[in-house]
């Protein structure tokens, strides 16, 4: 039986801002999935799919781009429900 240890959680700024960088990534890799960026090419998926003609860098560039607008919206502030 394997025993875990986790690290004792601190207030920390980097602590703080790696579990953001975390969120951010995990939000990166279900919107990609569910776009269907950065995945496998038209041919081998099944469904209705134009095929596109999307190069290698226009693909890193746009999960750069999402990436960026995912950290975006998971270190902007939520607004104060309204009562």
């Amino acid at each position: 039986m394997r025993t875990r240890y986790h690290r004792a959680m601190d207030n920390s700024t980097s602590t703080a801002a790696r579990r953001s960088e975390d969120i951010a990534l995990d939000l990166l890799k279900f919107v990609a999935a569910q776009a269907n960026i950065g995945g496998k090419s038209a041919s081998s998926t099944t469904g209705f799919v134009v095929p596109t003609s999307a190069k290698a860098e226009d693909q890193v560039a746009q999960i750069f781009d999402l990436y960026a607008r995912c950290r975006e919206a998971v270190e902007s502030p939520t607004p104060a429900p309204k009562k």
